[in-house]
């Protein structure tokens, strides 16, 4: 008789990149504590925030046919409480911190996802950059850290990404929630469609950069 894996050795191996295997280990609890580590933490760039919430929202329809089921209204509860709390902990980690932070990292991909936060924060002006880094993959991680080493005022970052944090962490779970809702069995396609979200997420961005080289080329 073949003994069921214990709960716990089963949640020690769950794959962190892989947002069915988050869910099926930690549920909505899960979700709420990978938005604050990878909106807070440095060490949390590389987690998968856009699919994990699209994945969640699909999940809360019972149709993906994958024996889980999330509640929709813990579930953006978590997801939104997890992605503001952890951009306001990055914020004041890089107030208090300053560059030390980025300094101590030998990953490539986190410094060049500051070198683009930075030019975002240079180009748009605090508002507009705290807003579009929630879209970016990466960049909205190391950009709360910058915003606090840089100095960006407390009213004007806590406003801003509380804005954007709400748009990105419930405009993505609802996405899912909808299309999960209206196509039955629609996890069997969820990997072109998260390639899809990723690259209409960057949509803003690509909009943005296109507006100021053509402002410039006027003036």
């Amino acid at each position: 008789m073949t003994t069921p894996p214990h709960p716990l050795a089963s949640q020690l191996a769950v794959n962190v990149l892989d947002a069915h295997s988050l869910l099926a280990a930690f549920g909505v609890l899960g979700v709420g504590v990978v938005m604050f580590a990878e909106t807070g933490l440095l060490i949390g760039f590389f987690l998968p925030g856009d699919s994990l919430l699209f994945t969640a929202g699909l999940l809360c329809t019972g149709t993906s046919g994958q024996g889980l089921r999330l509640s929709l209204p813990a579930l953006l509860v978590a997801a939104a409480v997890g992605a503001l709390a952890g951009s306001q902990t990055g914020y004041l980690l890089g107030r208090k911190a300053g560059g030390a932070l980025l300094a101590r990292s030998g990953s490539a991909r986190l410094h060049e996802g500051a070198r683009r936060a930075e030019e975002l924060l240079e180009r748009y002006g605090h508002a507009k950059a705290i807003v579009l880094a929630r879209f970016v993959p990466v960049v909205r991680t190391v950009l709360n850290p910058l915003a606090g080493a840089l100095g960006v005022p407390v009213r004007t970052f806590t406003l801003w990404q509380v804005v954007g944090g709400l748009a990105w962490s419930l405009g993505l779970t609802l996405a899912g929630y909808a299309l999960g809702s209206s196509i039955p069995n629609v996890d069997r396609y969820l990997l072109p469609i998260i390639a899809l979200i990723v690259v209409v997420s960057l949509v803003p961005l690509a909009a943005e950069l296109l507006r100021s080289r053509r402002a410039a080329r006027e003036s």
